[in-house]
């Protein structure tokens, strides 16, 4: 019956036995180990419990420990974990109204508070949602008319690598990149008071939003995977937002991943989300669709259908690019030519890889540190089914969604507004400027 981000563990100190939980998604961290004594620890991260557990393990969304019955059992059990092709119609109003519901459900609130604001997609909504609000609630006010919305530029990311990876606790190339911006930004934020932000994470898994969905052969297959996304978001995306903003003692929440809201968009028939340009739909298009109100719109045309740029592209290639030269003047070829020997299991593939995981095995030197973090040489968007789905991701090891051969189309020199024809040259900085008064505007 819970609803909402939790980690906890509730003793009850009549008989001394205990249960441990966690939320659906995973929004939240949480972690469990063993000591070589027989005791059991929890931990909301692994530094805290890892000198005195020789198995630690992430503890999976959704589930339970009771200590009373013994191991873990799943309390979250909703139709699409079971990847069940669903069939509902697209109602529009109906998923736009269960947004919005999310978004307000999350505005309690006894402090101030703001939007993490990209220029994309989601985080736009998220704002234009919020704005609407605080346009006719007296008590969301009391922190002011105007919606405090935060982005970010990079000049200190490198500098601040190490002490992103030893708060993030993951070694996963693309969560390091867009950690690293998040957390800089969440350390401004921090500084003026603000002490909750409200975050776009999730829209991409429930909705295919990565461009190698593009290339999704059918609606059952579409489908399974957006269900796969979902599932190890705990392993992602959760774990940056969450990481990198507590970081500085800052909430972030998550809209996209309320219960009802994943409930309402899992349902709809995949047919309705599957890409397909011959139609004029692209990605995220149901969601895209469901704002796109002429009446009273929501957000400008050329925001509302932006294409799709992952977030730690987002903050400009020069970033990626930096990290890359960075990385290359610290791993040599000869030690990237033996990392399997030296890196045995998840072995790094590249030097930026190499170069991270060398400082995760720094502050994490354990095997149960380095199995926390999912294998194999592709991450985030760049999985399997990607390569299985179109043989050009195979060609190029990066995992950013610039490996999407053919479908990124130069969305920063020139992104086509797919609604209205017109061309947009913004380069992501001046995007980004922009947008949050033309969504106070639009509202």
């Amino acid at each position: 019956m819970l609803d909402g981000m939790f980690s906890f563990v509730l003793l009850d100190t009549r008989d001394n036995t205990f249960m441990a939980a966690r939320d659906a998604i995973g929004i939240t961290p949480l972690y469990m180990g063993w000591g070589l004594d027989g005791s059991i620890w929890f931990a909301s991260g692994m530094k805290a419990i890892s000198d005195d557990c020789e198995r630690f393990i992430s503890f999976p969304p959704g589930h339970l420990y009771s200590s009373k019955q013994g191991g873990l059992r799943r309390w979250y059990n909703p139709e699409w974990f079971l990847e069940k092709i669903p069939s509902s119609p697209y109602d529009p109003i109906v998923l736009r109204e269960a947004f919005e519901k999310a978004v307000l459900k999350r505005l309690m609130t006894d402090v101030p508070f703001g939007v993490l604001l990209s220029g994309g997609l989601d985080s736009s909504l998220v704002a234009a949602v919020a704005c609407r609000y605080l346009a006719k609630s007296e008590a969301a006010r009391q922190w002011g008319s105007q919606l405090h919305t935060f982005c970010v530029g990079l000049e200190e990311g490198i500098d601040a690598l190490e002490e992103v990876i030893y708060h993030i606790e993951t070694y996963d190339v693309t969560t390091v990149r867009a950690s690293t911006p998040m957390f800089l930004m969440s350390r401004k934020i921090k500084s003026l008071g603000v002490k909750m932000v409200l975050s776009g994470e999730g829209s991409d898994e429930i909705f295919g939003g990565y461009l190698y969905f593009h290339k999704a052969p059918s609606k059952e297959e579409f489908h399974q995977e957006t269900c796969q996304k979902i599932k190890a978001l705990h392993l992602y995306d959760c774990l940056r937002a969450n990481k990198s903003t507590s970081a500085w003692g800052v909430e972030a929440r998550v809209p996209f991943l309320d219960k009802e809201f994943i409930k309402t968009a899992m349902d709809i028939d995949p047919e309705w989300k599957m890409i397909r340009p011959d139609l004029g739909r692209i990605e995220k298009w149901v969601l895209r669709k469901a704002f796109d109100d002429d009446q009273k719109p929501y957000l400008p045309k050329h925001i509302l259908y932006r294409q799709k740029e992952q977030f730690s592209d987002g903050v400009g290639y020069s970033w990626i690019d930096g990290l890359k030269d960075h990385a290359n003047k610290q791993v040599t070829d000869s030690m990237l030519m033996n990392a399997s020997f030296v890196y045995p299991e998840n072995t790094p593939t590249t030097k930026e890889g190499y170069y991270y995981r060398t400082i995760f095995e720094k502050y994490f030197p354990k095997n149960a540190a380095r199995s926390t973090v999912p294998g194999g040489p592709s991450v985030a968007c760049s999985t399997a089914k990607a390569v299985e789905w179109d043989a050009e991701w195979s060609k190029n090891p990066d995992p950013s969604g610039r490996a999407a051969v053919g479908v990124h189309a130069a969305a920063y020199e020139e992104s086509k507004d797919v609604k209205t024809g017109s061309l947009v040259s913004d380069s992501p900085q001046k995007l980004v400027k922009g947008v949050a008064e033309k969504v106070a505007a639009v509202v």
